[in-house]
Protein backbone atom coordinates (compact mmCIF):
# COMPACT_ATOMS: atom_id res chain seq x y z
CA UNK A 1 0.00 0.00 0.00
CA UNK A 2 1.58 3.23 -1.17
CA UNK A 3 1.14 6.35 1.04
CA UNK A 4 1.08 9.56 -0.08
CA UNK A 5 2.43 12.41 1.78
CA UNK A 6 2.71 16.26 0.36
CA UNK A 7 4.85 18.56 2.90
CA UNK A 8 1.82 20.83 4.20
CA UNK A 9 0.64 16.96 5.85
CA UNK A 10 4.08 16.23 6.94
CA UNK A 11 2.85 16.89 10.69
CA UNK A 12 -0.24 14.38 10.48
CA UNK A 13 2.41 11.55 9.71
CA UNK A 14 5.61 12.01 11.90
CA UNK A 15 6.29 8.26 12.95
CA UNK A 16 6.30 7.56 9.26
CA UNK A 17 8.35 10.47 8.28
CA UNK A 18 11.00 10.28 11.06
CA UNK A 19 11.77 6.30 10.03
CA UNK A 20 11.98 7.17 6.70
CA UNK A 21 14.69 9.64 7.38
CA UNK A 22 16.61 7.02 9.65
CA UNK A 23 15.81 4.49 6.75
CA UNK A 24 17.55 6.71 4.41
CA UNK A 25 20.51 7.00 6.84
CA UNK A 26 21.14 3.39 7.37
CA UNK A 27 20.78 2.33 3.34
CA UNK A 28 22.33 5.52 1.35
CA UNK A 29 25.51 6.17 4.44
CA UNK A 30 25.84 2.87 6.40
CA UNK A 31 25.00 0.30 3.34
CA UNK A 32 26.13 2.10 0.28
CA UNK A 33 28.47 4.55 1.33
CA UNK A 34 27.15 7.74 0.15
CA UNK A 35 28.47 10.81 0.75
CA UNK A 36 25.20 12.37 2.10
CA UNK A 37 24.50 14.34 5.57
CA UNK A 38 23.04 12.36 8.29
CA UNK A 39 22.07 14.28 11.73
CA UNK A 40 20.93 12.53 14.93
CA UNK A 41 20.71 9.45 12.53
CA UNK A 42 18.68 10.77 9.81
CA UNK A 43 19.43 11.44 6.11
CA UNK A 44 18.20 15.13 5.07
CA UNK A 45 19.42 16.78 1.87
CA UNK A 46 18.30 20.40 0.67
CA UNK A 47 15.88 19.15 -1.41
CA UNK A 48 14.01 17.77 1.19
CA UNK A 49 12.87 21.44 2.12
CA UNK A 50 11.69 22.10 -1.74
CA UNK A 51 8.31 20.98 -1.30
CA UNK A 52 8.42 17.26 -2.12
CA UNK A 53 5.93 14.59 -2.41
CA UNK A 54 6.91 11.77 -0.73
CA UNK A 55 5.33 8.10 -1.51
CA UNK A 56 5.75 5.54 1.23
CA UNK A 57 4.99 1.72 1.20
CA UNK A 58 3.55 0.84 4.38
CA UNK A 59 2.06 -2.64 4.92
CA UNK A 60 -1.55 -2.50 5.65
CA UNK A 61 -1.77 -4.82 8.26
CA UNK A 62 0.86 -3.99 10.41
CA UNK A 63 1.36 -0.46 9.93
CA UNK A 64 5.18 -1.49 9.16
CA UNK A 65 7.42 1.41 6.84
CA UNK A 66 8.58 -0.74 3.86
CA UNK A 67 10.07 1.77 1.50
CA UNK A 68 9.65 5.04 0.30
CA UNK A 69 10.57 7.72 -2.86
CA UNK A 70 10.63 11.63 -3.19
CA UNK A 71 9.12 13.29 -5.79
CA UNK A 72 10.01 16.85 -7.19
CA UNK A 73 8.81 19.28 -10.22
CA UNK A 74 11.55 19.69 -12.70
CA UNK A 75 10.38 23.72 -12.54
CA UNK A 76 11.64 23.96 -9.47
CA UNK A 77 15.37 22.90 -7.60
CA UNK A 78 16.08 19.45 -7.93
CA UNK A 79 18.82 17.13 -7.81
CA UNK A 80 19.64 16.23 -11.38
CA UNK A 81 19.82 19.39 -12.41
CA UNK A 82 21.48 21.17 -9.59
CA UNK A 83 23.96 18.14 -8.07
CA UNK A 84 24.57 15.71 -11.49
CA UNK A 85 24.75 18.46 -14.10
CA UNK A 86 27.29 16.66 -15.61
CA UNK A 87 25.14 13.59 -16.45
CA UNK A 88 23.23 16.34 -18.72
CA UNK A 89 25.70 18.41 -20.67
CA UNK A 90 23.08 19.52 -23.00
CA UNK A 91 21.08 20.82 -20.53
CA UNK A 92 18.48 19.09 -17.76
CA UNK A 93 14.56 18.34 -18.26
CA UNK A 94 12.59 21.38 -17.07
CA UNK A 95 8.58 21.11 -17.80
CA UNK A 96 5.83 20.99 -15.38
CA UNK A 97 4.94 17.36 -17.28
CA UNK A 98 8.09 16.27 -15.76
CA UNK A 99 8.76 14.92 -12.00
CA UNK A 100 11.78 13.84 -10.70
CA UNK A 101 12.10 11.09 -8.65
CA UNK A 102 15.17 10.55 -5.68
CA UNK A 103 15.84 8.82 -2.32
CA UNK A 104 14.42 5.34 -3.58
CA UNK A 105 14.55 3.35 -0.10
CA UNK A 106 13.53 -0.15 0.35
CA UNK A 107 13.89 -0.92 3.94
CA UNK A 108 16.20 -3.44 5.11
CA UNK A 109 14.82 -4.39 8.31
CA UNK A 110 11.13 -4.47 7.62
CA UNK A 111 11.33 -8.22 7.09
CA UNK A 112 11.20 -10.84 10.34
CA UNK A 113 13.48 -13.69 11.24
CA UNK A 114 10.49 -16.41 9.85
CA UNK A 115 10.32 -13.74 6.80
CA UNK A 116 14.20 -13.98 5.69
CA UNK A 117 13.61 -17.12 3.70
CA UNK A 118 11.30 -15.00 1.37
CA UNK A 119 12.66 -11.20 1.55
CA UNK A 120 13.77 -11.58 -1.60
CA UNK A 121 10.18 -11.61 -3.16
CA UNK A 122 8.91 -9.44 -0.97
CA UNK A 123 11.21 -6.70 -1.71
CA UNK A 124 11.03 -7.27 -5.03
CA UNK A 125 7.70 -6.90 -4.76
CA UNK A 126 7.54 -3.36 -2.37
CA UNK A 127 10.25 -2.42 -5.32
CA UNK A 128 7.76 -2.70 -8.14
CA UNK A 129 4.99 -1.17 -5.39
CA UNK A 130 6.88 2.03 -5.20
CA UNK A 131 7.22 2.12 -8.96
CA UNK A 132 4.00 1.06 -9.44
CA UNK A 133 2.57 4.00 -7.31
CA UNK A 134 4.74 6.45 -8.99
CA UNK A 135 3.25 5.67 -12.15
CA UNK A 136 -0.34 5.97 -10.69
CA UNK A 137 0.25 8.95 -8.90
CA UNK A 138 1.56 11.09 -11.86
CA UNK A 139 -1.17 10.07 -13.83
CA UNK A 140 -3.46 11.52 -11.26
CA UNK A 141 -1.62 14.47 -11.24
CA UNK A 142 -1.01 14.51 -15.07
CA UNK A 143 2.54 13.93 -14.98
CA UNK A 144 3.86 12.27 -18.17
CA UNK A 145 7.46 11.56 -17.64
CA UNK A 146 9.11 10.91 -14.76
CA UNK A 147 13.64 11.66 -15.09
CA UNK A 148 15.49 10.19 -12.34
CA UNK A 149 19.53 9.82 -11.34
CA UNK A 150 20.32 6.35 -10.59
CA UNK A 151 23.87 3.61 -10.80
CA UNK A 152 24.43 0.36 -12.40
CA UNK A 153 22.90 -1.44 -9.54
CA UNK A 154 19.08 0.01 -9.79
CA UNK A 155 19.70 -0.34 -13.89
CA UNK A 156 20.01 -3.72 -13.26
CA UNK A 157 16.59 -4.09 -10.81
CA UNK A 158 15.07 -1.82 -13.70
CA UNK A 159 15.41 -4.02 -16.13
CA UNK A 160 14.28 -7.15 -14.04
CA UNK A 161 11.10 -5.40 -13.58
CA UNK A 162 10.39 -4.33 -16.94
CA UNK A 163 10.66 -0.65 -15.76
CA UNK A 164 11.65 0.49 -19.24
CA UNK A 165 13.72 3.52 -19.16
CA UNK A 166 15.65 6.04 -21.90
CA UNK A 167 19.16 7.82 -20.66
CA UNK A 168 19.83 11.26 -21.48
CA UNK A 169 22.76 13.33 -21.29
CA UNK A 170 26.02 11.10 -21.14
CA UNK A 171 26.05 8.07 -18.33
CA UNK A 172 29.32 9.26 -16.59
CA UNK A 173 31.29 7.26 -13.45
CA UNK A 174 30.76 9.02 -10.19
CA UNK A 175 32.74 7.62 -7.40
CA UNK A 176 32.64 3.62 -7.88
CA UNK A 177 29.63 2.97 -9.92
CA UNK A 178 28.40 4.19 -13.61
CA UNK A 179 25.58 6.66 -13.12
CA UNK A 180 23.02 7.34 -15.68
CA UNK A 181 19.78 9.85 -16.14
CA UNK A 182 16.86 8.25 -17.27
CA UNK A 183 13.27 9.07 -18.48
CA UNK A 184 10.37 6.98 -17.89
CA UNK A 185 7.16 7.33 -19.32
CA UNK A 186 4.35 7.28 -17.50
CA UNK A 187 1.80 5.27 -19.53
CA UNK A 188 -1.07 2.82 -18.90
CA UNK A 189 1.68 0.40 -20.88
CA UNK A 190 4.22 1.29 -18.35
CA UNK A 191 1.94 0.47 -15.37
CA UNK A 192 0.56 -2.49 -16.97
CA UNK A 193 3.88 -4.46 -16.88
CA UNK A 194 4.73 -3.28 -13.10
CA UNK A 195 1.69 -4.69 -12.17
CA UNK A 196 1.79 -7.94 -14.05
CA UNK A 197 4.79 -8.57 -12.82
CA UNK A 198 4.17 -7.52 -8.99
CA UNK A 199 0.99 -9.13 -9.55
CA UNK A 200 -0.39 -6.01 -7.75
CA UNK A 201 -4.12 -4.68 -7.70
CA UNK A 202 -5.01 -1.99 -10.18
CA UNK A 203 -4.62 0.34 -7.47
CA UNK A 204 -1.97 0.39 -4.74
CA UNK A 205 -2.71 4.33 -2.97
CA UNK A 206 -3.79 3.77 0.09
CA UNK A 207 -7.85 4.15 0.89
CA UNK A 208 -8.17 7.25 2.67
CA UNK A 209 -9.86 5.68 5.90
CA UNK A 210 -6.98 4.06 6.88
CA UNK A 211 -5.78 4.92 9.57
CA UNK A 212 -1.63 5.88 8.90
CA UNK A 213 -0.65 6.42 12.70
CA UNK A 214 -2.86 3.66 14.08
CA UNK A 215 -1.71 0.81 11.15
Amino acid sequence: MILTIETIDLQKHPRFIDQMFCMRAEVFADRLGWEVSVVDGRETDRFDDEGPLYLLSVSEETGALQGAVRLLPTTGPYMLRDVFSVLVPGGAPESPLIWESSRFTINPHVFSVAECAKANHIVHRTTLELLFGIVEVCQKAGVDQIVSVFDARMARIFRACDCAYEVIGTPTRIGKTMTYAGLFEMTDTMRARLGAVGKLPSSVLADPSWKAEEG
